[in-house]
């Protein structure tokens, strides 16, 4: 089956950098688009990244320029480094796929940026 493991979630001060990463396996993984999301606090869940197949990137406005998405198709992982981090950056992240008609979520892993 699919699967999604999340890591690397952690306190940081603001300005602090944490590197996301995601293990999927039940997948061809380096056919697929990977995705990103941050779920803030009593917030609905967003995507913040994503990269296709083909390496192509694209990051929603919130993290543009702070955030950077890339992938390992060797070793079936994707990761999200992420700078200049901002308290508006806490809440969980979400690594998710969509595969086989359906969209797939990791467990998540927490981010908390202090001020």
């Amino acid at each position: 089956q699919v699967r999604l493991v999340e890591h690397g979630g952690g306190s940081v001060q603001s300005g602090g950098s944490l590197r996301l990463s995601c293990a999927a396996s039940g997948i061809n993984f380096k056919l697929y688009t990977m995705n990103w999301n941050h779920q803030a606090p009593g917030k609905q869940r967003e995507l913040v990244a994503r990269i296709e197949s083909s390496g192509m990137t694209n990051y929603s406005d919130s993290v543009k320029g702070r955030f950077t998405i890339s992938r390992d198709n060797i070793r079936n992982m994707v990761y999200l480094q992420m700078n200049n981090l901002k308290p508006e950056d806490t809440g969980v992240y979400y690594c998710s796929v969509n595969a086989r008609g359906r969209l797939f979520w990791g467990q998540g892993t927490q981010v908390t940026v202090s001020s």
